[in-house]
């Protein structure tokens, strides 16, 4: 792999943890993953 696909590679990882962190800022995404985990139980 060259460095400049390393390179989009790693800014591609860092834009996914992002956006998965500004959901979670979120309170009510919490709650509607935390009702469909539990869901799943029922």
């Amino acid at each position: 792999m060259t460095r400049l696909g390393k390179a989009v590679a790693y800014l591609a990882v860092a834009a996914v943890l992002l956006a998965v962190f500004a959901l979670y800022t979120q309170p009510a995404m919490l709650v509607t993953v935390s009702e469909m985990v539990w869901a799943c139980f029922n």
